[in-house]
């Protein structure tokens, strides 16, 4: 049974707050108790009403993550529970990679997320409890295009999997939760193309829908809280059914 007070107590850091997906983390635990510790890249960003404190910072800018961590950890103590939820892509396909994309792309969704997420998990390690829960995606299982996107989430399954493997005698727990679409406005650059879109991208998903932000969140709730206490090392799709099979083959091929 889902308890109200899952987080109650319990500061709980959030990258990415101020976007869709992480508007809705944020909410929902901080309804559940949870002081939240919000993280984006402005002030503006992180105006809502559920947020307890805040810091801002670049995932593409080293100098800037690395004065945030002191900042936080003096201002906010250690975290008892880490979710790194911030992300972005823009190059869809091969064809649209540069070196410069790349390397943008690797350092925002990866490198930037590691160097952010390394000191709070050490230092959670030392005092022996935590747990970190990173949103990546379904590109990471399965190519559905974006590929420096991809590849970065690909190396976060793994990061949080090491997590797991090297920091679980030491009380910390490392989950990860891979979304398929998610209506936010990271899709309104496509919809402005094409406002179809959306139609034929429900024709892939088991369930006819994509999923929705609170989704995502419930399961990253889940694994965030004790309710989950025996997992750790989990790569979760919420998905709609994406990554179990492709539902065009048997409606096209075997159902024709």
């Amino acid at each position: 049974m889902v308890s109200k007070a899952d987080f109650e107590g319990r500061t709980v850091v959030v990258t990415g707050a101020g976007g869709g997906l992480g508007s809705a983390i944020v909410e929902l635990m901080a309804e559940r108790g949870a002081r939240i510790v919000g993280c984006d890249q402005s002030v503006e960003a992180l105006a809502g009403p559920h947020i307890a404190s805040h810091h801002v910072f670049n995932l593409l800018d080293r100098a800037s993550i690395e004065a945030a961590i002191p900042a936080l950890l003096d201002k906010d103590g250690v975290p008892d529970i880490l979710i790194n939820n911030a992300g972005w892509t823009r190059a869809e396909t091969l064809k649209a990679l540069t070196a410069d994309k790349i390397e943008q792309e690797l350092g925002l969704n990866l490198t930037g997320v590691m160097t952010f997420a390394d000191p709070l998990v050490k230092a959670m390690s030392e005092r022996g409890s935590g747990s970190v829960v990173f949103i990546s995606s379904v590109n990471a299982i399965s190519h559905f295009g974006n590929p420096a996107y991809a590849a970065a989430k690909a190396g976060i399954n793994a990061y949080a999997k090491s997590i797991a493997v090297e920091l679980g005698r030491s009380g910390l727990r490392a989950n990860v939760v891979c979304p398929g679409s998610i209506r936010t406005a990271a899709w309104d650059h496509r919809l402005a193309k094409d406002p179809e879109i959306l139609g034929r991208l429900k024709r892939l998903y088991p369930l006819g829908r994509i999923v929705n932000a609170s989704e995502v969140a419930e399961a990253v709730a889940f694994l965030a809280s004790e309710r989950a206490s025996g997992i750790t090392g989990a790569v979760v799709p919420v998905d709609a059914g994406l990554t179990a099979g492709y539902l065009p083959f048997i409606d096209d091929i075997l159902g024709a």
